[in-house]
């Protein structure tokens, strides 16, 4: 499979019609498939996500 093939799956996949997926520009595409960045978790903020979901015991 090429490169072209991949993508045009990919476009199916996130439902953007071939003659969309021809009009896009390079940026555009980058755009639409671009996987985003996780966000930062600092220590004071899963600190408090611990207190808040503490983990549960299992004792048999």
């Amino acid at each position: 499979m090429s490169g072209w093939d991949a993508a045009l799956r990919l476009a199916v996949r996130l439902s953007v019609p071939p003659e969309a997926f021809w009009r896009l520009s390079l940026r555009e595409w980058r755009a639409l498939t671009a996987t985003p960045a996780a966000p930062s978790l600092g220590r004071p903020a899963l600190n408090a996500l611990i207190a808040r979901f503490p983990d549960e015991e299992t004792r048999p």
